[in-house]
């Protein structure tokens, strides 16, 4: 366990935003995080895996719980699946990789993603076709009220786009101490996007691995989006609207080349695209940029402010907002 004061939190968010918290607190075990909780029972507690999808937008006046719990054993295994627990301080893309070197399938889509497991599960982490939830079979939190640990099967998460009960009504409740994902040893890939399909439209697919699969998904990314460890930004700024079939039919009327994938609920359309469509790649406000490459990033060109980054974010929902009537949520967690 190790905790410190007054300390800045840059090396705690990828938007490399400089400001501090009262403490930080990092454990290595659930009973190391319950010591936590008991001595600062008083104060507020944010768990922060590696800051991946968060904006602090000023100091923080309570506990940075920081989880350098990182292990991963299989706890149950069939013919043809096994269960992988792994515990929330572990990076998220050093599983997908010890996994697609093992050719264990399910999250190998899932490449090349900041952040830990713990926050994977919160978020309900997505790419290329796959979501966490997906894999996900079991989550086990500790209760920050009465420092019991429990866990919780899947549809008690409620996952959705994004989003679980983790993000709502357990945000304060509950602190993501292991996932354990249900994988498979032979199962199909899910090559539904289009680019993944065409990055591996050579390749045999009888002869396709885990690992073939990753590394297209990393070139992909790494085609796309600013390396974080080189550029400051949270990933995708922003959720893909859902809209009404109607709504939908109106755009398609005056944009034909409108991209578009069926979902539940209506039609979902690349946020991505409605930037683009606004002429703001490339457009800044001090310090934070509208990603050139990928216009739903938003990145930190250096020394960025929270108020830079905000402003930017605001320009960018009030301009899609007055062309298609569409309001863009933040997926970063402004803090």
């Amino acid at each position: 366990m190790t905790i410190q004061e007054n300390i800045s939190l840059l090396p705690y968010n990828t938007f490399r935003i400089d400001v501090k918290a009262a403490v930080v607190a990092e454990y290595e075990s659930v009973r190391e995080l319950a010591a936590i909780l008991r001595r600062y029972k008083d104060m507020p507690v944010l768990p922060v895996g590696e800051g991946s999808n968060l904006l602090f937008t000023c100091d923080f006046d309570g506990v940075i719980l920081h989880s350098r719990m990182q292990g991963a054993r299989a706890v149950k295994e069939t013919r043809d699946e096994v269960c992988i627990e792994a515990e929330a301080g572990l990076r998220l893309d050093d599983l997908v990789a010890q996994l697609a070197d093992m050719d264990i399938r399910g999250m190998e889509n899932l490449s090349h993603i900041p952040g830990t497991v713990g926050a994977a599960a919160v978020q309900n982490v997505g790419a290329y076709g796959i979501e966490a939830k997906d894999v996900i079979e079991k989550v086990h939190v500790l209760d920050r009220m009465t420092l019991r640990a429990h866990a919780y099967n899947n549809e008690e998460c409620a996952f959705a786009y994004r989003d679980s009960r983790f993000k709502h009504d357990w945000r304060d409740r509950y602190i993501v101490t292991s996932v354990v994902f249900r994988l498979s040893k032979e199962g199909p890939f899910r090559l539904d996007y289009g680019g993944l399909r065409q990055a591996l439209a050579d390749r045999d697919l009888q002869s396709l691995t885990a690992l073939d699969v990753r590394r297209a998904v990393i070139d992909i990314r790494r085609s796309k989006l600013p390396e974080v460890s080189e550029t400051g930004s949270a990933g995708s700024f922003f959720k893909n609207p859902v809209v009404s079939s109607d709504m939908f039919a109106g755009i398609k009327a005056q944009y034909k080349e409108v991209p578009f994938f069926p979902t539940e609920g209506g039609v979902k359309i690349p946020a991505a695209w409605l930037i683009e469509q606004c002429g703001l790649k490339g457009r800044s406000v001090g310090g934070a940029q509208v990603y050139e490459r990928q216009p739903l990033v938003i990145v930190n060109t250096g020394g960025a402010t929270p108020a830079d980054i905000t402003a930017l974010a605001q320009q960018v929902i009030d301009a899609v907002q007055s062309r298609f009537s569409i309001t863009l949520t933040p997926e970063v967690i402004y803090i």
